[in-house]
């Protein structure tokens, strides 16, 4: 057929003549001058929805990716998704972890603790519990204090923690007899028992850099039994001293001394001067040797503000994380028995480990006392966060089982969360998590230093500060950028002691104050 009757026939059906037809522009528009080529082709704008508002735009409505189940955490990187995440949340609701924790690794500076506060806001507004067992900075009391909680003091001179106190288990331990659950009462108590048990041998291995041996683990055993049945009050470890000191019949009779006084305090010895080192106010101080001054409750966030301890005293800041952590779990167990007995209303718990790696250097067999700590039941209602910064923390133990057993706590988190970190990390952290070569290279990036503004004169912002890759097993991790809002900053700055010191510095310059060098 001839393009001349073509165009004829298709003037006798009405249809219009291709040359006459409206043309559709290219993706980049018409090549030429004028005609409206663009060489950059610009994004199309992208509005969130749920899928009740967006249900009719298909095909132009995709899923976000990422899970929207717990604490809004921030923004994912690549796709400006929300992503919303905390342990208890992803465990309970979600079902997409097995064990309701997080362990949070990452540099200095990066926004560790941030991370984890912003958990603990968001938590708190779904009636968890936050308990800080342990500050020291501190990065934590000002939130608390915003939440309506309780701030407990530690330190010489500042506050002191009983470790033979039970705390409110006695107390509990009576109202659950009233209420006809006797054997319920007496799990509370032995519960107690077996804490304050753990706590003093963890302060003697802190003292001594060694376990003490099986056979004053059983004088102490016995001691502490002693004291409950005879001792009227709360006793303190200046009463544990004593009945050591006087060696009760059933003292005796585990020490094996063979009716011999002599024999006893010679094994008794080196036992009674480790206790005394305890009590007399040695390199722990009297932190532990007096009558609790700030009982911790269970109806409200806590929080241990443990930063008034130097840095240098790393026995005496190990001992007491642990003595706040043994505090803590005490009291939540407590709060859970009175709960299954119908005598108080259910509460959960979101409770933040920081800086775990001072207590694994404390000594050998305190990776065992963390454990046997933190080892929480999932059906006790407990979410848990342990902070450190590198996998090299808690695998830089002298003994082989102990690091084995430090690298399970990152191993059996039900998430764990990386901020930038150094390449030497990457064959240690893919040990135990799963991360592929695209992810092992985000996370160095995020870890490389600021750059220098020449227009301020200061350093940028971290290339790594407030990111974060969520990881979940083997599956891909969720990259996230986790911005503050103006409520948040101003419980958000760790660097507070160093802006006081520019104010100064700034006033002293326009007064004329101080040496102008």
């Amino acid at each position: 057929m001839s393009r001349k009757r073509s165009r004829e026939r298709q003037t006798q059906k009405g249809d219009k003549p291709r040359e006459l037809r409206p043309q559709r522009p290219p993706m980049r528009g018409w090549l030429g001058r004028g005609r409206g080529y663009s060489n950059y082709v610009q994004q199309a704008s992208e509005w969130r929805g749920t899928t009740v508002q967006v249900c009719g735009m298909w095909p132009f409505a995709i899923g976000t990716g990422t899970p929207m189940v717990g604490v809004p955490l921030g923004r994912h990187i690549h796709t400006g998704a929300t992503l919303c995440c905390d342990p208890i949340s992803w465990f309970q609701r979600a079902k997409l972890i097995s064990n309701p924790s997080t362990f949070v690794l990452g540099r200095p500076g990066l926004g560790k603790s941030t991370i984890v506060r912003r958990m603990a806001t968001g938590l708190a507004g779904f009636g968890v519990m936050p308990l800080v067992l342990g500050d020291l900075k501190p990065d934590y009391v000002d939130l608390i204090e915003a939440l309506g909680g309780q701030i407990i003091t530690l330190g010489r001179g500042r506050g002191y923690l009983n470790i033979l106190d039970p705390g409110e288990a006695t107390e509990a331990a009576t109202h659950l007899r009233e209420a006809g659950f006797e054997k319920e009462a007496a799990q509370v108590l032995a519960d107690a028992h077996g804490r304050r048990h753990t706590m003093v041998s963890a302060l003697l291995t802190i003292l001594r850099s060694a376990p003490p041996t099986d056979r004053e683990e059983t004088i102490l055993d016995r001691a502490l039994k002693h004291l409950d049945a005879h001792h009227e009050g709360v006793p303190v470890l200046g009463d544990l001293l004593r009945v050591i000191q006087e060696g009760p019949l059933e003292v005796r009779a585990v020490a094996l001394d063979r009716g011999d006084d002599t024999r006893y305090k010679a094994i008794t010895e080196n036992l009674e001067a480790s206790l005394i080192g305890l009590v007399g106010g040695g390199r722990l101080g009297e932190t532990f040797a007096r009558p609790t001054t700030n009982p911790m409750r269970r109806d409200a966030p806590v929080v241990y503000d443990v930063s008034a301890i130097d840095d240098s005293e790393m026995d005496l800041q190990a001992a007491t994380l642990l003595a706040c952590w043994s505090a803590g779990f005490g009291t939540i167990n407590v709060a859970n028995a009175l709960a299954d007995a119908g005598l108080e209303p259910r509460r959960h718990y979101f409770v933040i480990l920081d800086e775990l790696w001072r207590v694994l250097r404390a000594g050998r067999g305190m990776v065992d006392r963390v454990d046997a700590l933190t080892r929480l039941n999932r059906q006790r209602g407990v979410g848990m966060a342990m902070i450190s910064h590198t996998m090299s923390d808690l695998l830089a133990l002298s003994n082989e089982e102990d690091r084995m057993k430090a690298r399970g706590f990152v191993e059996r988190a039900g998430m764990v969360i990386c901020g930038g970190l150094p390449s030497a990390e990457m064959p240690q952290l893919t040990a135990a998590v799963p991360f592929s070569r695209a992810e092992q290279q985000l996370l160095i990036g995020w870890q490389d230093p600021p750059a220098w503004d020449p227009r301020t004169g200061r350093e940028t912002e971290p290339p790594g500060r407030g990111k974060f890759l969520v990881k979940v097993g083997g599956r891909p991790g969720i990259p996230v950028d986790v911005q503050l809002t103006s409520t948040e900053l101003s419980i958000n700055d760790t660097n507070k002691l160093w802006h006081e010191r520019s104010r100064v510095g700034v006033r002293a310059l326009r007064t004329g104050a101080g040496d102008p060098a």
